[in-house]
């Protein structure tokens, strides 16, 4: 390990030089075993590596998370895969999924839109079934703190011999005080230690108050998630991943909106008229996410009009209706959602109830706190004040 990293340029290529290093002379607690990661890749890198570690820690199972642009398109734990799930992840010709490879699959396959590109950060071992499932993605580069023999040949050979391999020493503990500078004045704060766990959801302020073991499990995976984006942020989790995550907004309500949208995305490509699409053969991976992204869209026209469709498809699909959307979205239910501050209005809550949510966690605090709490008493949803903002910037 060294003391400092050359990078090729900052943010962009105009912002040089640039390099990475800790204040007091240590060793950086990285190693690069491959490639040669960028500014950004290292953000996300450091980000992503935070979020699954303390994923794995309050959650007991490892986890993955797929980084773009200092904030998660996906996190995710462990838990297997229905055959559902492993065929709109692309993974159903896999015997045998890993804990981890499974983590992975999640992480990535939630919005596979937004994760072309992305970078990665494993809790644990990379193994070689995770390696494989890599392989085959666009990824600019992965961090994890260790990989078996097969597993990083698999990934070396990734992008002509350049994919960005990162190896981090699991032990390292960061300085208390962290700073950056803006305009060339230095920013200093103590670091966002707080630990996420089953205590900040204690107080239900909601007539349900019953949470399950599995949706508390739910909503700390939302909240940690959220502990790592760029706010303002929301987090709808179900079944261990975050299935919409919407990221950096000004206005709650966009939040709210976006990583629904983003929810019902990932409902929808479940449905019987998306798992049927008879895609041509050899028909890249990117094109074909973007081919059942247009086409639940309201743009569907895009891919269905002759002279497109066989390019796209052995066989002409049928339009996917907006009637038959609605009526397969009210299938999903029992969606956890985290807010990284205080949802100021009901609305919030109207739109989110429509993508299935049942169960809330926000800090509270808004003046209109009686509002919400009264949208949630109307659909039954179980809501916790955490009494925790959770911004990240």
């Amino acid at each position: 390990m060294s003391k400092e990293l050359e990078l090729k340029y900052g943010c962009n290529p105009n912002q040089k030089p640039s390099k990475i290093y800790i204040e007091d002379g240590s060793n950086l607690p990285i190693e690069i075993l491959n490639g040669n990661p960028g500014y950004i890749n290292l953000l996300d890198a450091f980000n992503g590596w935070q979020l699954v570690k303390e994923l794995e820690k309050a959650t007991g199972l490892c986890a993955a998370t797929s980084f773009k642009h200092v904030s998660p398109a996906g996190a995710a734990v462990g838990l297997p895969l229905s055959d559902v799930l492993k065929k709109i992840y692309f993974v159903d010709d896999f015997t045998e999924l890993s804990p981890m490879a499974c983590a992975y699959s999640r992480a990535r396959g939630a919005d596979r839109m937004s994760s072309y590109g992305d970078f990665i950060a494993l809790s644990s071992t990379c193994d070689k079934t995770t390696a494989l499932m890599i392989h085959r993605e666009v990824s600019d580069g992965i961090i994890a703190p260790d990989y078996t023999d097969e597993a990083l040949e698999i990934l070396k050979s990734k992008r002509k011999g350049t994919y960005n391999i990162i190896k981090i020493d699991k032990n390292y503990v960061p300085a208390n005080l962290e700073k950056k500078q803006v305009y060339g004045i230095t920013f200093e704060q103590g670091r966002n230690e707080l630990e996420i766990n089953d205590e900040m959801l204690q107080k239900i302020v909601t007539q349900n108050t019953v949470i399950p073991d599995d949706k508390k499990r739910d909503l700390i995976i939302s909240l940690i998630t959220l502990k790592y984006t760029q706010s303002n942020s929301v987090c709808y989790v179900k079944d261990g991943q975050a299935i919409g995550i919407g990221a950096g907004q000004q206005s709650r309500i966009h939040c709210t909106r976006l990583a629904g949208n983003k929810a019902d995305i990932w409902w929808l490509r479940q449905a019987p008229q998306v798992l049927n699409l008879q895609f041509c053969d050899n028909i890249r991976r990117a094109d074909r996410d973007n081919a059942i992204d247009v086409y639940i869209s309201e743009e569907y026209m895009d891919v269905l009009s002759d002279g497109v469709w066989q390019n796209i498809f052995k066989v002409k699909p049928e339009i996917f209706t907006k009637e038959q959307q609605l009526e397969w979205l009210k299938q999903n239910n029992n969606v956890c959602l985290g807010s990284d501050a205080f949802f100021p209005f009901g609305d919030n809550i109207e739109r989110a109830y429509k993508s299935g949510v049942f169960y809330i966690a926000q800090p509270g605090g808004s003046i209109r706190d009686d509002n919400v709490i009264d949208t949630c008493n109307k659909y039954n949803i179980a809501m916790a004040f955490t009494g925790i903002r959770l911004f990240h910037h």
